[in-house]
């Protein structure tokens, strides 16, 4: 017996004492156990539905069959789909394999078909491109045509920064947590209206002097043309050339008529040389595709091209 306890007592302690590491070991391992659960749980929180989702977007051919629209559509009927597309397939919201490239496709998607120029090019080459992208073992979203803006920098164009339910804690690649609010603070709106208006002030500038111009400079005193302003005609004495003026000329001008007949000579001549080139380089333009086709009846169309403007400066001549 040692310090008034028996063997019996003084063995069950023993066992006690020693027991006391082993559970806490095995209440660590439990704790383990129970996290790599929670974490295997919360990565395989998606539904058959939304896996199968992401599928059809991996396997659509092109941009149009994975937005869902004609070859035709309009920016209204693209913003339309890609609106719900992206809602849809956000990581955030659909936590199955792939949904990130699904949504990165979608956004891609959408920029290039919305920028006119991408499009065309699109339109023109990218059955080829994406081809020559199938050789590839990996998955490319971008099919040979990726837009500046990244599927996140369009996303949050559209909803600002978040979804449109507001405050919306967010799961990004099982790992980071992130909190989104669609409502931007007051020093961020008066930024963004100090720079609209940095932005702004070349072109409200270039208003105002337009505007200030057309109170300081005077009217023309004749036109070519008969306007409400210009009624009265009159003929220039060279080369008998109808001009207006208006009702007031003949008492309120104190010029010499000869400069005025000279201008509107020079005007007048200067606008029928302009045109008669015109005229002539789109007849003899079609000339020459009849003649590069092999057109019979393009050939005579142009044969028959009336040039006005240079039979009127041959007649004023001659």
């Amino acid at each position: 017996m040692v310090n008034g306890n028996t063997p019996h007592q003084e063995e069950n302690l023993s066992n006690s004492t020693e027991n006391i590491p082993r559970q806490r070991r095995k209440s660590a391992s439990e704790s383990i156990n129970q996290e790599k659960e929670n974490t295997e749980k919360e990565e395989k929180s998606y539904t058959q539905e939304q896996l199968s989702a992401v599928k059809r977007i991996k396997r659509c051919k092109d941009f149009y069959e994975i937005l869902g629209v004609a070859k035709d559509a309009s920016e209204n009927d693209l913003k339309k789909s890609y609106r719900k597309l992206a809602l849809q397939f956000h990581p955030d919201k659909n936590s199955a394999p792939g949904a990130g490239e699904a949504f990165k496709a979608i956004g891609n998607a959408y920029a290039v078909l919305t920028s006119p120029e991408k499009r065309r090019r699109y339109d023109l080459y990218g059955p080829e491109e994406e081809t020559r992208n199938h050789r590839h073992r990996h998955y490319d979203y971008t099919r040979g045509f990726e837009a500046e803006m990244s599927a996140e920098d369009i996303f949050n164009m559209f909803f600002g920064g978040g979804f449109p339910s507001g405050d919306v804690h967010v799961h990004r690649n099982h790992r980071n947590m992130y909190n989104f609010n669609t409502q931007r603070e007051p020093r961020g709106r008066a930024d963004a209206t100090m720079t609209l208006l940095i932005q702004l002030a070349p072109i409200l500038l270039l208003v105002l002097l337009s505007l200030m111009s057309s109170f300081l400079v005077s009217d023309p005193l004749y036109s070519l043309q008969r306007t409400h302003k210009y009624t009265e005609a009159r003929r220039t004495q060279n080369l008998n050339v109808l001009y207006y003026v208006k009702k007031d000329f003949a008492t309120e001008y104190r010029g010499s008529i000869r400069s005025i007949d000279r201008h509107v000579e020079e005007e007048y001549v200067g606008t029928l040389r302009t045109n008669c080139f015109r005229e002539r380089n789109y007849k003899e333009n079609m000339l020459w595709r009849a003649r590069n086709y092999n057109d019979h009846r393009m050939y005579e169309k142009a044969q028959g091209l009336k040039t006005p403007s240079c039979d009127t400066l041959t007649a004023m001549y001659s």
